[in-house]
Order: C-alpha cells, then structure tokens, then sequence
C-alpha cells in the first residue's frame, strides 16, 4: 500500500504557520511514510525550507496575483492525487482549494463557508481558551489517535552556524515590533528595559527588514548602545529561530518571535499588551513567561488581532507594565 499524500493548507500569518507545524509533527509520527505537502502564501516559504518531513512547499502569490496564482494551484493540487487535504483557514478561497481538491478526504473547519464541500468538519471556537495548536488538532478527531505535539522549526546546521558568532557571551534577544500597535510595547519600555538588564549580557535586537529603524532608535537611545546589535532584517526566518534557542531570555510580543521562541523550545517571555493569552495563542516553551498588566482594565482585551492604535486613547494596557516585571523573569 502506497503511503499516504497529505495537503495541509495554512496561508495566513507566519505566526499562524508556525503553530500548524504542530500538525505536521503530529502526522509524521502518525505515519513516518506519509507524503506530506503544505501550501502557504509568498514570504512565508522560508519558515519550512529543508523541512525533514515536508514533501513540497506550495506558494500561494496572494498579493501579487491572487486569483490567477489559486487557479493554478487548484490544477496543481487535482493533479496530485491527495488522499487528505487539511484546511486550517476559514476563509473562502482555500474552501475552495479544499472542497474541490479530488481528495476523498477533505478537512476544515466548520466556519468556512465552502464546509459544505468538506468529508471531515470541526468547530472552531475562540471563547473556550483552548490553545491554537489544540483547535487545529481537532481537525484530525477521527482521523489518528497520535498526541498533539508542539509546533517545531528545524533550523540546518548552516543556521545554527551562522549565528555561532553572536553567541560568545551570554545574550537575551528583544523583538520589538508587531504588526498592530496596540500588541506592540512600546519603544520607550524596550530601551528602558535594555538599560536595566545586567551588564553581562549582550542584546540583539530580532525583526523584519521593515523593523530595522525601530531597532536603530532603541539601540542609539539607550544608555550603552554598544552593547546591542540590531540584527531586524540581517537574519533569516530559521537563523533568527537558531539564535533565540540559546537566549537567555527573549522577550517578544503577542506575535510571530512568541511563536518561533515556542517552536524552538526557547525560553520566553510574551508581552500582552491588549490581546490576552485565553485566545489561545500564548508561548508553548517549557520556560515561558507572560507579562501584563496587573489591574483589570474594563477595555482589554480590545480585539482579536490588535488596532492600528488605542480605540480608548491612553494605551494603559501596554503603558502601565513595570520594567520590574521583566527582570523578575531573569531572577
């Protein structure tokens, strides 16, 4: 009997991939001899590149060419004959990608609305406080009884070789950014933070290309700019996952760096400004730590994803967090 070809499908945020590789894992050692492919939207490939138990990584070119790059992939995705498709989206063009796969055995949630086309449905339920990578496992109730593992990166040894340069002293990694403001401490907390750390630990600064001018003025602003390195836009996905693995601390935001930190098994420590972890979207490492604020704001959480800036205008979520409470964590 030929081993099974499995589609799993995540093209959202590279956060939202990370945490499907739970999935991945869990299939794997469901079935070591299973084909399996996973289809993500342009940018976010380099998250699985060399991946030991991926097949292919399919490309959805969803800004660039939407629906011409769909089309293509639902040619694509006919042709190969998928026994499962796994769809984590709940959104209408992988419905699609899904419901018309050919696969005898099509999964999703509940919530897209092309369900209706799906073998296998699940509901997808936020209010609960189940974890993100607990929710996706439930797609695969009645399909394997393997545990839900924890999501994993696999950096190669060329990553891991990379940064053994950064790694001479004792160092904690900050990522400061996010692509909502109001789940982004501010920057004035990040450089009042570096300025307190122990003098003995190198800081490196962790981001995209476009986050490379916040890290300037948080490095140039603080008080021994000499001793952190903006490293936004100078690493790749799996050698930035390479570097926080052996961090001392790293201390992230609600976003995609809390995710890499977890798939790493890296210590962690997530700042929720105004998300909150019962989402499910909290660290997973064996060391993770959450930093809120401690009184009871009538407002937070404000939203799912964050805003482009506080509906109350005073911020007090992320404003009224003590720098004390990142170093306890050291402590």
């Amino acid at each position: 009997m030929s081993p099974k070809r499995i589609l799993v499908i995540q093209t959202a945020f590279i956060g939202d991939v990370i945490l499907a590789t739970s999935l991945i894992e869990t299939l794997h050692l469901a079935d070591p001899d299973a084909q399996i492919d996973f289809l993500v939207r342009k940018g976010n490939e380099g998250l699985l590149h060399n991946h030991p138990y991926l097949r292919n990584v399919l490309i959805w070119k969803k800004k660039e060419e939407k629906f011409k790059s769909l089309w293509q992939l639902l040619k694509q995705i006919r042709k190969e004959n998928y026994d499962w498709v796994i769809n984590l989206q709940r959104f209408g063009a992988t419905g699609i990608l899904t419901g018309f796969s050919g696969a005898p055995i099509r999964v999703g949630f509940d919530k897209n609305p092309f369900s209706f086309l799906f073998t296998h449905k699940a509901v997808h339920s936020i209010e609960n406080g189940v974890h993100e990578i607990r929710r996706n496992y439930s797609l695969l109730n009645g399909l394997t009884s393997y545990p839900c593992l924890k999501p994993r990166l696999h950096p190669s040894k060329d990553d891991f070789t990379t940064v053994r340069a950064y790694q001479q002293t004792p160092y904690v990694c900050i990522a400061p950014s996010s692509v909502w403001f109001t789940k982004q401490y501010p920057q004035e907390g990040w450089i009042d933070l570096i300025n307190s750390l122990p003098e003995n630990y190198t800081i490196y600064l962790l981001g995209a290309p476009t986050d490379r001018e916040l890290g300037d003025r948080i490095k140039n602003q603080s008080d021994l700019p000499a001793r952190t390195e903006n490293l936004c836009g100078k690493l790749s996905f799996l050698e930035s996952a390479a570097l926080m693995k052996s961090a001392v601390m790293n201390y992230v935001n609600d976003s995609a760096p809390m995710h890499i930190s977890s798939a790493m098994n890296a210590p962690v420590a997530a700042v929720f400004c105004s998300t909150i972890p019962e989402f499910g979207f909290g660290p997973l490492s064996d060391s993770s730590h959450l930093i809120e604020v401690s009184e009871k704001l009538y407002c937070r959480p404000c939203g799912l994803h964050g805003h482009k800036k506080c509906p109350e205008g005073h911020f007090r979520c992320a404003n009224e967090i003590r720098t004390s409470q990142f170093l306890d964590i050291l402590k």
